[in-house]
């Protein structure tokens, strides 16, 4: 079998989980009295993600040699971003909720960086192309996430920030 359908097959499923687990997570954050910021945005980023293991398939020949080093680090972002979902738990979405008056999280990798999902996220999609040499394609489709990113970050800080504020807890939101 050629590997890239296959690691591509494999972070789409990933993917498909996390949304599963990201709406259970939301339909029990509204039911606290969760708040959603900048919907408008999401469909933006859901396309970027399906374009970017879309292009990888259609642009990259299937039995293109695999990077092994490139792929390595691809999976040590795979743990680190499994450290940052398991670290937010039941307050982990793929959209951007904020729960009034309930403090931040400040464990895992929440204690050394206020975004770490985004910084994960922007190295993935840099990273998956160039386990098969497309240099192209994380140029482009990085290009394209930082902007989303920045438009995202600079929604979730305006809701944040009210929640800064608020005495610390280990099992916080």
């Amino acid at each position: 079998m050629n590997p890239l359908p296959l690691i591509v097959g494999l972070v789409a499923a990933a993917r498909l989980g996390e949304l599963a687990y990201s709406g259970r997570n939301a339909r029990a954050l509204k039911e606290h009295g969760a708040v959603e910021l900048g919907a408008g945005h999401y469909p933006l980023i859901v396309a970027l993600h399906a374009a970017w293991l879309l292009a990888l398939l259609a642009f990259v020949p299937w039995n293109t040699v695999v990077n092994w080093i490139w792929l390595g680090l691809f999976l040590a972002l795979q743990i680190l971003r499994v450290w940052t979902v398991a670290s937010l738990g039941r307050f982990w979405t793929a959209r951007v909720y904020t729960v009034p008056a309930v403090p931040l999280v400040r464990r895992g990798p929440y204690r050394f960086v206020t975004h770490p999902n985004y910084l994960i996220v922007a190295g993935e999609i840099a990273v998956l192309p160039l386990v098969f040499g497309a240099w192209q394609i994380a140029w482009v489709f990085s290009i394209l996430n930082a902007a989303l990113l920045a438009w995202r970050i600079h929604i979730e800080e305006r809701g944040l920030a009210p929640r800064r504020s608020l005495p610390q807890s280990q099992r916080s939101a």
